[in-house]
């Protein structure tokens, strides 16, 4: 008898079978699923961050734009990107701020000034190319910058020619650089020329001129508070705004000669400055700037200490040998305001002076303390009309009027004595523009008068004859006074905010000086020069 198993029995194995057969295939689909699902989740990541990297890129680049929209409409209160310009200014006289329009082209609408950003910084390129004509008169000798003191005599050879120049030396490059510190505002800035040493054959084939450090400082301000360290104009030059040593808040005229005027009160050297503002309108600052005690070429030293006090004191080719006892202490304060609507700024400053000197043969030591005071004013008595008047003097303070006269002189036991000097530069400046203005054409009429006078200090040598500084017989280098009137127009031909300006600019000048001591043999001498200068220059952004 066959066995035969039972229906049920072989359709359950049957079945078993079949699910042996699909475990492998059901492993696999699972297997699939949960690669694809880590797949999926994979990509979900992936995806996530790149939407995180582009909300970041969306970020920087609205907040680039939201710079860029306050650089063009002049909101920034740190003043980021801002270029600084070059040149004096007339405050005020700048074109209304111009605001992004949509519907103009990319070219019509970038308006900025030319600037770059690395991080938090912003680096605005600054300076300007000079062309310069010069033509005096008499032949001066000093290049397109007038040595005021040294004006040949009408009976001289230089005297009885004229001379006439072209150069580029005026020309700059530099750069600017705003960025937010720890809650403090940084600036830092570069400015340099090309007036530096010339080489002897300078204008014989190649006009190789030497690039020359004019300005290079930083400044870090924070609430009321603020410091500048680097070479700077001093704080003793007259400003336009503030305490601020921008140079577009200076005043340092609107003259083309590189020198300025006969008169004003300025030095550029190494300082650390400190300033507290009071408030928006006033500011007091008080710095410590390089000393150079100074007699130039006019003091005859006593016969025995000729060679001893000539390396103490600058006689105005010592370099930086000079043994300086101490920086020079200044302190201004400044006040701005705009009564009826009129910007006005008035200052009052002064500067506190040491000297000293050894006497080897005594031997001893002499000190001498000195100073001088300066008051200013610029005020727009009309709309773009300002009047001007800068005022200077002192004992012991010289040098600071562009170095026209001593600080001390000698007496004859070695001891020192202060000079008085004193000066001044008083005028205005005119700005016209017309009402339909869209090339930004700008006429800045303006006119100086400026002025130093230096007191004698004359003392009889032990040998009898006469030392000192204008006594009679001196020299024709030692000058009582020298005075000059200027008359200038700068026209601005052609300005755009994204490529630069174009500008024109013309001065006159009569330059006189008298010393203390004139030879009359064969006829009284004078000392004058006519100064026309005319200058095209092109500004950068």
């Amino acid at each position: 008898m066959k066995f035969r198993p039972h229906g049920r029995v072989c359709g359950a194995t049957a079945a078993l079978c079949a699910s042996l057969l699909l475990i492998p295939a059901q492993a696999q689909d699972s297997s699939a699923a949960a690669a694809d699902s880590r797949t999926q989740s994979d990509e979900m990541s992936q995806m996530k961050a790149q939407l995180a990297a582009q909300q970041k890129e969306i970020e920087e680049l609205r907040l680039m734009l939201q710079e860029q929209k306050t650089l063009v409409e002049g909101k920034t209160p740190a003043k980021l990107g801002e270029v600084a310009s070059t040149v004096a200014i007339v405050p005020g006289n700048s074109p209304a701020p111009m605001s992004l329009n949509p519907q103009k082209t990319p070219e019509e609408s970038h308006v900025a000034p030319l600037h770059f950003n690395i991080g938090n910084a912003t680096f605005s390129p600054l300076g300007f190319v000079d062309l310069t004509q010069v033509i005096r008169s008499t032949n001066v000798g000093s290049g397109i910058g007038t040595s005021f003191g040294g004006i040949p005599s009408n009976q001289s050879v230089a005297g009885k020619l004229s001379e006439s120049r072209f150069s580029m030396q005026n020309s700059r490059v530099g750069m600017k650089i705003d960025s937010d510190v720890l809650g403090a505002h940084v600036t830092g800035y570069l400015e340099t020329d090309f007036l530096g040493n010339a080489p002897t054959n300078l204008a014989v084939s190649s006009n190789s001129d030497t690039l020359r450090l004019r300005l290079y400082w930083v400044d870090i301000r924070k609430d009321k508070f603020e410091f500048l360290g680097g070479q700077t104009w001093s704080l003793l030059t007259p400003n336009r705004k503030g305490l601020s040593a921008l140079p577009s808040d200076l005043f340092y005229t609107q003259d083309m000669d590189t020198n300025y005027q006969a008169g004003l009160v300025w030095s550029r050297a190494p300082e650390a400055r400190f300033i507290y503002h009071l408030n928006d309108n006033i500011a007091w600052g008080v710095s410590l700037a390089a000393s150079e005690q100074y007699t130039g070429s006019g003091v005859v030293f006593p016969n025995a200490l000729n060679t001893a006090y000539s390396t103490q004191f600058n006689t105005g080719g010592n370099g930086i040998a000079t043994p300086n006892l101490m920086p020079d202490i200044i302190s201004k304060i400044a006040f701005d305001g705009m009564p009826g609507g009129h910007a006005t700024h008035f200052e009052v400053g002064g500067v506190l002076r040491a000297f000293r000197a050894y006497n080897p043969l005594t031997p001893a030591h002499f000190y001498k303390v000195g100073g001088a005071g300066t008051v200013n004013f610029n005020v727009e008595v009309a709309h773009n009309f300002r009047l001007v008047a800068n005022t200077f003097f002192g004992s012991g303070g010289g040098r600071y009027v562009f170095g026209l006269g001593p600080d001390v002189a000698i007496k004859p036991d070695g001891d020192i004595s202060l000079i008085d000097s004193a000066s001044t530069v008083d005028g205005f400046e005119y700005s016209l523009k017309p009402r339909d203005n869209p090339n930004g054409l700008e006429t800045l009429i303006y006119g100086y008068y400026g002025g130093v006078y230096y007191r004698r200090a004359s003392f009889v040598d032990t040998n009898g004859k006469l030392i000192g500084y204008g006594f009679s017989g001196s020299s024709a280098s030692a000058n009582r006074a020298i005075q000059e009137g200027t008359f200038g127009v700068t026209q601005t031909i052609w300005k755009n905010p994204s490529y630069g300006d174009l500008k024109l600019i013309t001065q006159y000048s009569y330059l006189s000086r008298n010393p203390w001591y004139v030879a009359t043999t064969g006829g009284t001498p004078t000392w004058n020069s006519h100064m026309v200068f005319v200058d095209l220059r092109y500004d950068i952004p």
